[in-house]
C-alpha cells in the first residue's frame, strides 16, 4: 500500500496511465470497502480535480451515499432516476456532456455542468456507482470511460 501520491501532467491519457498504478497500490491487499471507496475518491480527486468524485452504495433497492470528494451531495437516489440512477438501472457507463440536456438529471449541485456515471460491481452484479461531476461542459469522454472502469475493476 501506498500513502503519498505522485500527481502527473501531460494529456489526460497520461495522468490516468500514472494514477492507475497508484490506486491499485492503495486497495491491494485492504479489504474494507469503505475504506479503499474514501481512497479511490480521494486519488482521482487529487488528481484531476473535478468538481465532485463519490460513489453511490445500493441499500434496501436505492442508491445511497458513500464515500466522496467535494460539496455536499443528494443522499438517496431512486433506481431509473437521474444519471446514477439510469447507470444502475441499465448496467452501463452514462457520459453526459451536458447535464441541462439529461432527462430527469437530478441537480445535487448548480455548479456540475458534465457527469460520468460507472456501474460497480461484483460478480456480475452492480453493487452502486462511482459518479464524477466536473464544473465544466464535455469534460468526460471515452478516454475517462476507459480508465476509470479499470480503477473500479480494483475494488476487492
Amino acid at each position: 500500500m501506498t500513502e503519498n501520491q505522485h500527481i502527473a501532467t501531460g494529456s489526460k491519457e497520461e495522468q490516468y496511465e500514472a494514477l492507475l498504478p497508484q490506486i491499485k497500490a492503495l486497495v491491494e491487499g485492504e479489504t474494507d470497502l469503505i475504506a479503499n471507496l474514501a481512497n479511490i475518491t480521494g486519488a482521482i480527486k487529487e488528481q484531476f480535480n473535478f468538481l465532485w468524485i463519490g460513489f453511490y452504495l445500493i441499500k434496501d433497492n436505492e442508491l445511497v451515499l458513500g464515500p466522496f470528494q467535494g460539496p455536499i451531495a443528494c443522499t438517496r437516489i431512486q433506481k431509473g432516476r437521474g444519471v446514477c440512477g439510469t447507470a444502475w438501472a441499465e448496467e452501463k457507463i452514462i457520459i453526459v456532456p451536458d447535464v441541462e440536456k439529461f432527462p430527469g438529471h437530478i441537480a445535487c449541485s448548480s455548479l456540475s455542468k458534465s457527469e460520468i456515471v460507472l456501474p460497480v460491481s461484483k460478480n456480475g452484479v452492480v453493487y452502486g456507482v462511482l459518479d464524477i461531476d466536473s464544473t465544466t461542459l464535455d469534460t468526460f469522454d471515452e478516454i475517462d470511460a476507459r480508465f476509470l472502469k479499470q480503477i473500479v475493476e480494483f475494488i476487492p
